[in-house]
């Protein structure tokens, strides 16, 4: 008889959680866990595994696929990966059946950092709650955020295989005593009164470090790593929920899923270039709760533009938007002008090397507060570490000798999903008449957003071309432009003055070389009219203020 179910997560926590919450709600159901040695019961209704005790060895062996009506995936978005692959076809779910349990994916984040296809697993989205409307409906609790202009210097920092910051560099950059004492300062100063306070760090000695700067300023306040044995975990879980203390410290842990609906703040210490990690940490503190009016979000941001997903990025604002508190409502229509794409990034000093730290802070009370377009070149270079260039409205490219690929927006309004497509051309050298050619475009990727086909993007962009043409990074692309380069953009006469190399580095010539080569000179002539006609209009309006104005002394005649 088929009348099981298999839960699915993936981590411990999550499934002594998904264990609490099945008994809670099915007390006449016998539930068991599948993980470490704690082994499910033949006679268990509901099982839920991790996916790691799952998978190994022959353990999924003795669950008999035919007696499962539901196999249910928590944090839907690791469906694609091997390990969940395999636990699918031993369930006749990789090429289901009518015989085949129904698969039921959950997830707040659906979507992957490597931009690889969760329809691999998933047939359909059937339902779709965003959180916003969530909070409008009284289903999360608001957020009010506050981000912090700290001064860390991620310049240096390097990226993962996903674009993200590498533990170990953002690290040595962010765990400065300077760097602690203004997060904590932060705190003090914007959040002191929460009873509940989340703080997210990037490894186990930035979480020591800072929770000492917290301790050294006369806060009562905890870590957890990935270290800390159970049964600490545990006690330290209980007195926190328990508003025992006020400031608990984590690095990895409380990401996904973790149900401390008493978090009134979260404090993000860690930047990160993921849209997805920074909804989960955010998530942490949305939970409804007896008595708690808001969750306070406070966003330790860079000052440097290099790519950190902070708060504003994650609801649309650009990336240098610097928020100060204010009702959401007020600011709903809140205008932005966004800066040249081509706009050069100020210089700014270590963190470490300055004598005064200047902090500002900024607030908006609601996330309508953050909502505007943001279309610049600027923003998908915060969403990638490759030089994308835009060449049109919402249209970009990335290319090297080979080839190139492009992102593109689509007026598709029956299938939202489908709105910006990513094609692939490469170049080929016919045999017959010995010419350089270029395929026809080729789809590579489909997604509802920007963010979504930009990983998908840049997981393809990172095996077909060479790293050194398409990392914003390389040394080269600092360097003053070359002759070559300088002749080639006077002749396409972008300005009255000559182009010299001090005007512009390799990077820049490169980038701009690429906008005229894809088509990229019209819209540059449109923009140079548009200010010319811009300028005359404000000689104009000077001329006639000048013959209005009223002076004193003799009247021409």
């Amino acid at each position: 008889m088929n009348d099981k179910t298999l839960i699915i997560v993936h981590r411990r926590e999550l499934v002594e959680q998904a264990a609490r919450h099945c008994r809670l709600a099915y007390p006449d159901r016998n539930v068991d866990i599948e993980m470490g040695n704690s082994k499910a019961s033949p006679s268990a209704d509901i099982v839920i595994a991790s996916i790691r005790s799952l998978t190994s060895g022959d353990r999924i062996d003795k669950f008999d696929p035919k007696q499962f009506k539901l196999v249910l995936v928590d944090e839907a978005h690791h469906i694609v990966a091997p390990s969940y692959r395999e636990a699918l076809a031993h369930f006749s779910l990789k090429e289901p059946s009518s015989d085949s349990p129904v698969l039921v994916g959950v997830s707040a984040t659906l979507s992957r950092a490597d931009g690889l296809k969760l329809g691999a697993a998933i047939d359909q989205i059937v339902y779709h709650k965003d959180y916003m409307d969530m909070i409008d409906e009284k289903w999360l609790a608001n957020a009010v955020f506050t981000t912090v202009q700290s001064e860390a210097n991620l310049s240096r920092v390097k990226k993962d295989k996903f674009g993200d910051f590498a533990i170990g560099s953002l690290s040595k950059a962010v765990n400065t005593e300077r760097t602690n004492d203004i997060t904590v300062r932060a705190w003090l100063a914007n959040a002191s009164e929460c009873k509940s306070t989340l703080v997210f760090c990037v490894d186990i000695e930035h979480t020591v470090q800072l929770t000492e700067a917290f301790r050294a300023a006369g806060v009562d306040a905890r870590y957890l790593t990935g270290k800390t044995s159970k049964d600490v975990r545990d006690e330290q879980l209980r007195c926190f929920r328990n508003q025992e203390y006020p400031v608990l410290l984590n690095c990895g842990l409380f990401t996904e899923g973790t149900d401390i609906p008493n978090i009134d703040c979260v404090l993000l210490a860690r930047p990160t270039r993921s849209r997805n990690l920074l909804i989960q940490m955010i998530g942490r503190g949305l939970r409804l709760h007896p008595g708690k009016k808001d969750c306070h979000i406070i966003d330790m941001v860079a000052t440097l533009g290099t790519g950190v997903l902070s708060t504003p990025t994650l609801f649309g604002l650009h990336p240098d938007e610097i928020l100060d508190k204010a009702n959401g409502k007020d600011l709903k229509d809140k205008e932005y002008e966004p800066r040249s794409p081509d706009a050069e990034e100020p210089e700014t000093p270590d963190p470490d090397t300055l004598d005064d730290i200047n902090l500002t802070f900024t607030k908006y009370d609601t996330i309508y507060d953050l909502i505007v377009d943001m279309k610049s070149e600027k923003h998908i270079r915060s969403l990638s570490h490759y030089v994308w260039v835009r060449i049109a409205q919402d249209k970009y490219i990335l290319s090297d000798a080979s080839g190139w690929i492009t992102i593109e927006k689509n007026s598709l309004p029956d299938d939202s999903s489908l709105s910006w497509t990513v094609h692939y051309v490469t170049k080929f050298t016919s045999p017959v008449a010995d010419t350089v050619n270029y395929t026809r475009p080729r789809l590579i990727a489909t997604g509802p957003d920007l963010e979504s086909v930009v990983h998908a993007a840049d997981t393809f962009a990172g095996s077909k071309f060479e790293e050194r043409y398409i990392s914003a990074l390389q040394p080269w692309r600092r360097r003053p432009a070359t002759p070559a380069q300088v002749t080639f953009l006077n002749k396409a006469k972008l300005r009255q003055e000559a182009i010299r190399p001090e005007h512009l580095t390799r990077g820049q010539a490169t980038d701009l070389i690429t906008k005229l080569r894809f088509g990229g000179k019209k819209r540059f002539e449109k923009n140079v009219e548009r200010r010319r006609k811009e300028a005359n209009r404000a000689r104009e309006v000077e001329r006639l203020r000048e013959k209005e104005e009223v002076r004193v002394g003799p009247v021409l005649r």
